[in-house]
Parts: C-alpha cells; sequence; structure tokens
C-alpha cells in the first residue's frame, strides 16, 4: 500500500485549524500519534480523509510549512487566544462563502441600475455616536419605544434584521458553515462581520449566539457599514475595545438599541442592580451585559460595580447556556441563513436563465431542483 510523505508540520497545523483533537484523530486515524513523530506515513487514501475532515487542500501536506493563510478582510477581533491567530477553516469559508455572494449581488445591482446606497461611508469615527445612532435611526426606520412592545428578543432581532434588509443590507445568519450541520461556527472565534459595499452591503451573524447578543452584534455591523469599514468583529457588549473603531462601533450600537435619555426615564434608582439590569434587558430586548454597561454610561454605577456585576453576570449568562439545549431556530429557513433580499434575487436570476443553477446551488446550499423550487414559492418568487 502506497504512503506519503506528508509534512509533519502542515498535518498539526490542519489540524489545530480545524479545530480536530489528537485524542479524536487518533480514534479515526490510529497511527495518527506516529504520523506526528514521524514514525509512519499515511496512505494517499488516509490523507484524503485527513484532508476533507480539515478542509485542508491536500497540495499543501507536501509543503515543508504551513501556508500563511490570513483573513481576506481587515480583523477588528481582540484576541484572547493565541490559537485564533490562525483562522479556522470554518470563519475563512464562511467569508469566502459571503464574499462571492456579495460579488454576484453586485453584479445583479449593476446590471438593473440599482443606486448606490447613500448611508454606506457616510459616517467616520470623529463624529459623535450618538448622532451616527440617531441617522441609523431615522434611515432604518427603527424607534426604541417599538422594540420594547415586542414580545420576545427573537421578535425584535427579527425587526431589526428586517428593517435592515428594507434599506439594501443583505443579513446573513447562520451557525454553520453554508449549510453543512457538521460545520459548527465557533462564536469564541467571531460573533459578525461586515462586508461594506455601497450596492452589497452584506452582515454575517455568527447564529450560534444567543439573540440578544446577535441583536448587539447587528447593532455594530451596521455601524461598521455606516463607517464603510469591512471586516471580522468579536464584538462584547460591557467591555471597551482596544481598537477605536470596534469602540467606537460599541457605542453607536449601543445608543442605537438603549438611547441614554430613554434608559434615564425607564431606570429605577433604587432597585438592586442585578435586578435592574435583567428588567432593563426585557424592556429593551437587550442583553443584560448591554444594560449593564449603560448604567455605568449613564453614571449610574461606578467603574468597579460595573466589572464586578460584568464578571458576575458573564458566569451566570454561562451557566444558563450550559443549561440550556435544543429549541426551534429559526434560522434553519433560506432568507434567514442568506438574507431574504439575496435570495429572493438569486432565485429570480435563475429562474430567467441569467444565472446558472450550479452557480445558484452553490451560493444557496442546496443540492436538489425540488429544494429549490419549494424555496422560490416560499420566498414569493413564484406561486
Amino acid at each position: 500500500m502506497t504512503t506519503i510523505a506528508a509534512s509533519v508540520p502542515v498535518l498539526r497545523w490542519a489540524a489545530q485549524r480545524a479545530r480536530l483533537h489528537d485524542d479524536d484523530l487518533a480514534t479515526r486515524f490510529r497511527k495518527w500519534p506516529q504520523w506526528l513523530s514521524g514514525e509512519a506515513l499515511p496512505t494517499l487514501k488516509q490523507l484524503e480523509d485527513f484532508a476533507r475532515l480539515s478542509h485542508t487542500a491536500i497540495g499543501y501536506f507536501f509543503l515543508p510549512e504551513p501556508p500563511a493563510l490570513a483573513l481576506p478582510v481587515p480583523d477588528f477581533r481582540t484576541l484572547r487566544d493565541e490559537v485564533l491567530a490562525v483562522p479556522s477553516c470554518d470563519l475563512l469559508d464562511t467569508l469566502y462563502l459571503c464574499q462571492q455572494r456579495q460579488d454576484w449581488y453586485r453584479d445583479h445591482a449593476r446590471m438593473h441600475g440599482l443606486p448606490a446606497l447613500p448611508f454606506v461611508g457616510s459616517a467616520n469615527v470623529q463624529e459623535a455616536p450618538e448622532a451616527v445612532a440617531q441617522r441609523l435611526r431615522e434611515v432604518l426606520g427603527l424607534s426604541a419605544e417599538a422594540r420594547r412592545q415586542l414580545p420576545t428578543w427573537t421578535e425584535a432581532l427579527r425587526q431589526l434584521i428586517a428593517k435592515a434588509e428594507d434599506v439594501g443590507v443583505m443579513v446573513m445568519v447562520s451557525s454553520v458553515v453554508g449549510s453543512n450541520s457538521h460545520r459548527k461556527l465557533d462564536v469564541g472565534e467571531f460573533r459578525g462581520f461586515a462586508l461594506a459595499d455601497d450596492l452589497a452591503p452584506l452582515i454575517f451573524l455568527n447564529g450560534a449566539d444567543s439573540k440578544a447578543a446577535q441583536m448587539f452584534t447587528l447593532a455594530h455591523e451596521l455601524a461598521h457599514v455606516w463607517l464603510g469599514a469591512t471586516g471580522v468583529s468579536d464584538t462584547q457588549a460591557g467591555q471597551v475595545p482596544e481598537q477605536q473603531t470596534e469602540r467606537w462601533c460599541n457605542q453607536v450600537a449601543a445608543e442605537l438599541l438603549m438611547p441614554l435619555e430613554e434608559l434615564r426615564a425607564a431606570h429605577q434608582r433604587n432597585a438592586p442592580i442585578p435586578d435592574e439590569i435583567q428588567r432593563l434587558a426585557r424592556e429593551f430586548k437587550v442583553s443584560s451585559l448591554v444594560a449593564l454597561r449603560r448604567l455605568f454610561d449613564a453614571g449610574y454605577i461606578t467603574q468597579t460595580a460595573l466589572w464586578q456585576h460584568y464578571r458576575e453576570e458573564q458566569e451566570r449568562l454561562r451557566a444558563l447556556k450550559e443549561r440550556s439545549r435544543g429549541g426551534g431556530d429559526f434560522y434553519r429557513s433560506l432568507g434567514a441563513r442568506t438574507s431574504k433580499r439575496f435570495s429572493r434575487a438569486i432565485v429570480a436570476s435563475t429562474l430567467e436563465g441569467l444565472t446558472s443553477f450550479p452557480d445558484a446551488f452553490r451560493m444557496l446550499g442546496m443540492r436538489k431542483t425540488d429544494t429549490f423550487y419549494e424555496a422560490a414559492r416560499e420566498l414569493g418568487v413564484m406561486v
């Protein structure tokens, strides 16, 4: 049986970026430890299987050292783990897919003479976040009071996504790469990204995050679009990012979702802080960490109290996440995963014969023609 002298450094690198652990790999590939030590070599079939499992081009295994695969867009994340310095194949493939979708939609917009969107790149970080947040509210037709009337965070998120889509921003939300349920996205690596473009602005949200956290990420990425600043984010409502752009976008997002003026009117001064942040989070449909941060911004709590309650709330949320499993996920629908604006456009273009079925299937994450026509009816493109 033919064996292949695969590069040991590349084997290690491929496993690391695919988040594959040695114990699991040793179960699947009996001689995995010997491959890493150089005592044994994989067969061609085994190397092909590992390449598929790790989503790595097989040619890389013949390089002496791993290739330098950088993010194709600016990286605004504050990295707390050195492993994240190497972007995972899941993040890269998600970015590449969204760039392909954006390229397609940009050509579609030009072909149909759609106007450029004036709000993209209309802001700068020297402007007051409050003023920019007000402009976002006006363009999107948002009202904090109307959102407070919605029953759940899910409904509030749906509304914000719909408002963004209505003005021309494609919003795509998924917890997996494409439609592959075996490739789950890691919130610890990224929460979202924005691909700014005046014809085809695109926002991607990591659907593995909580709905309240996704609300803040979406608001943050909208601020990126208004800046015209493409990039990957790891938004954390309660923390103050080191990078000026991220700090400014966080401030815009917080003011957009929870205006200080309305917070001051709603705040109950004598309530215990843990109770108050839960009440305000429910009322404004934001995360409890956003509510806590805004209490600090309004001058109601000290910085010492902010970080004390922030750590306590993080622990509570972590425990809550570990206890909760399963449940429905409205992102399974095509319009949520790939943006209703994008999905309707590419489905209609395919039915008109302007886009090939293979291209549409690839960008929509489909395999069957029946599924395509079912989606066309669901999206209202055909009866």
